[in-house]
């Protein structure tokens, strides 16, 4: 695991910039005396020596508490793992720290760009003011410690201020995008019961400026809880909801309070945000995150395997941090997390493709350009997007600033990730680096991405991340290598969930991710087994090559169970036939993501309609019109096929996974129980349609 051996000289990357994991393996040394013959012996080392390697990342990066913690990992249970007990927190402490010394270099902290138009720098001492001015504003609320604060907010400096001023009072907070409709809104923010409501009353997407005045009413209307409504207005607005605060007063402010005000110590588990995961049946899941363990894993994330520097280190002074994401998905908190180590991020509110009308690709890689991006992030769905309109590097200005590309959301293919590469020689960076990660909302972190010194292969991650001890499992549960298997994380990471908002006794968020194999079952740390008190292993639910010596690196082949992942963005089975079975000619429905082992996402849904009722042009489209006005556009189905029935358990539950399994080209027999099910009969019909569907015919579908 260590060894004795001189490390090998730091590789000079562009501009002589060493990689951040070679400086951290640089201090390994000189602090602790442990060198590592390669990445893996590092990893293995990180997955073992659990309290070693988390508070190496404690010190590397500084980190700071009023009083000490007495352990690292004080309890190693999956679920309940205990970190850092007596230790104290602030994620807003970690991002303020940098205020001075950044604005003395002249780096700003955010850079704003919209489909408007809209250019916008935001220094770090104006970051601290609004914060703070937000944050005194919510405590003459009465706003305490725990308390929920719900935001209806775009991906501007405006959410990321109200989230840090949150989180400098001990609020917890949740956001969702405004692309949302109203009834998915209220499914997750209902669980939570707000007491303050951040809002916009409009947004601009795809050309069209869209007022959401009336659905921020249906908000309030839905949320009994909240008791104080805070306004940012926006162009396109028609309604006045007069019972909210106006957010440029609020944050006008600029006081002594403002200049005294530091932001709480909070326990290191203390509740920071609520994201939202889905499984197939039931509402979306409420995800607890903490302050210490977001602080802990978005700085090894980001500071190490993604290669993101502080811009005011002289050695990545200037380092500007873009990953296009909306506020609905994990990738935005993750953007934010730049601001951790004293890094400016750039944010684009708005389609990264242009509009209907008139689509354009080369918009994000404008901005890039025009903002000195260094590292550039998106959904893979991005990427192949720009292959496939042919963009041309002429067109998009100056991009020579950037050095690394960011992916994840789906499996980025190989053809694509070489179109990439080829894009970005052409533009002029013949050595473009890929950081492509793959990770979760459940734990707002990475099991597999990138570490800038190792080889790269078109279609592959990199490596495993330090301290997530990820592992392929066989049928048996056996770990293998070169061979797919399910995604298991065998020891707790920091940022895993405290808990599911409102699952008092901890039964949904065991059966979420912790029923599928025994207790004690590949827990022990190193490999093997420990006592059942150790709990099960983390089940994530994708597929996974972890590749050997011969054939290094990872690919991940998509959901093994039924979630819909649409680019990133997961939804639950259940939000979606709540929108389609709201329409009085469907009867019932069913719909599967057949995203799996490098193929491109497809996603049929199925339907059974009333008597006398047929599919047409219209109906397809009253059906596509309810989940895009009840979810999202990006939860739009490839194909709608009218079907008689749709299969169920003798329980009345919907038999998704078997039919995804089935379509995936599974024989039926090893797919579904027939004795199990209510209606064996309506199967001869999936069955057929598979075959279809594999030989290239058409099916009835709108």
């Amino acid at each position: 695991m260590e060894t004795t051996n001189a490390p090998p000289p730091s590789p000079p990357t562009r501009g002589g910039r060493v990689p951040r994991i070679r400086r951290y393996q640089e201090w390994l040394q000189t602090r602790h005396g442990l060198v590592f013959e390669d990445y893996d012996a590092l990893w293995r080392w990180s997955v073992t020596d659990l309290d070693a390697f988390w508070q190496s990342i404690w010190d590397y990066f500084d980190l700071q508490s009023p009083t000490p913690h007495t352990a690292v990992l004080a309890r190693n249970v999956l679920p309940g793992a205990q970190w850092f007990p007596g230790a104290q927190a602030s994620y807003a402490r970690q991002v303020l720290r940098h205020v001075d010394a950044a604005h003395a270099a002249g780096q700003p902290a955010l850079i704003a760009r919209n489909e408007r138009g809209d250019r916008r720098e935001l220094s770090w001492p104006e970051l601290r003011r609004q914060v703070v001015a937000l944050a005194l504003h919510l405590q003459d609320c009465g706003v305490q410690p725990g308390d929920r604060v719900a935001a209806y907010l775009p991906n501007l400096p405006e959410t990321i201020v109200a989230f840090l001023a949150c989180a400098s009072v001990g609020a917890v907070w949740s956001v969702c995008a405004p692309d949302m409709g109203t009834h998915a809104v209220l499914d997750r923010l209902r669980q939570i019961a707000p007491s303050v409501l951040i809002a916009v009353d409009g947004i601009t997407y795809a050309g069209r400026t869209q007022d959401r005045s009336a659905v921020v009413q249906e908000l309030l209307a839905g949320l009994p809880s909240v008791r104080h409504t805070v306004l940012l207005r926006q162009p396109g607005a028609t309604e006045n909801i007069a019972v909210a605060q106006d957010w440029e007063r609020i944050t006008a402010r600029n006081d002594a309070q403002v200049a005294a005000f530091e932001p709480l110590w909070l326990p290191f588990d203390h509740p920071l945000w609520i994201v939202y995961s889905s499984g197939t049946t039931g509402l979306p899941k409420p995800i607890v995150h903490g302050h210490g363990g977001m602080v802990l894993v978005m700085l090894q994330l980001g500071g190490l395997h993604n290669d993101v520097g502080c811009s005011y280190d002289p050695e990545t002074l200037g380092e500007r941090f873009h990953w296009y994401s909306t506020t609905g998905w994990v990738m935005w908190n993750a953007q934010v997390g730049g601001l951790l180590s004293g890094t400016t991020c750039v944010l684009y509110d708005g389609s990264p493709a242009g509009s209907r009308e008139q689509p354009d690709w080369t918009v994000l890689w404008r901005m890039a350009a025009e903002t000195g991006v260094t590292f550039f992030g998106a959904g893979a769905a991005f990427y192949a997007g720009c292959m496939k309109a042919g963009i041309a590097p002429a067109d998009c200005g100056d991009l020579r600033a950037i050095r690394a590309l960011g992916s994840t959301g789906s499996p980025l293919a190989a053809e694509v990730q070489q179109w990439g590469t080829d894009f970005m020689a052409a533009a002029g960076v013949p050595d473009i680096w890929w950081a492509n990660i793959s990770g979760g909302t459940d734990f707002a972190g990475a099991f597999l991405g990138g570490q800038r010194e190792l080889a790269q292969q078109p279609g592959r991650l990199q490596c495993r991340m330090l301290g997530a001890a990820v592992e392929a499992w066989d049928e048996e549960g056996r770990p293998v290598l070169d061979a797919v298997g399910e995604l298991v994380c065998t020891q707790p990471i920091p940022s895993m969930p405290l808990f599911l908002w409102g699952d008092e006794d901890g039964s949904r968020y065991r059966a979420s991710y912790f029923e599928m194999y025994p207790p004690g079952h590949g827990r022990r740390p190193g490999g093997g087994d420990a006592g059942p008190e150790a709990g099960s292993v983390w089940r994530h639910g994708d597929w996974i090559c972890i590749g050997s010596a011969a054939q290094p690196g990872c690919i991940i082949y998509g959901r093994s169970d039924a979630t819909i992942n649409r680019h990133g963005l997961r939804m639950g089975t259940s939000e979606i036939y709540a929108a389609v079975e709201a329409l009085p000619e469907v009867l019932d429905s069913l719909v599967v993501d057949l995203e799996y082992l490098g193929q491109p996402s497809f996603m049929p849904l199925f339907v059974v309609l009333r008597p006398g009722h047929v599919l047409d042009a219209a109906l397809v489209e009253r059906i596509r019109g309810a989940i895009r006005q009840g979810l999202s556009p990006r939860f739009l189905p490839d194909e709608i096929v009218q079907v008689a029935q749709v299969p169920r358990t003798l329980s009345g539950k919907k038999q998704e996974l078997p039919i995804k399994k089935l379509l995936l080209g599974q024989p039926l027999e090893r797919v579904v129980n027939r004795d199990a099910m209510a209606n064996p009969e309506c199967l001869a019909w999936y069955v057929d349609y598979a075959a279809r569907r594999a030989g290239g015919a058409t099916a009835v579908a709108g």
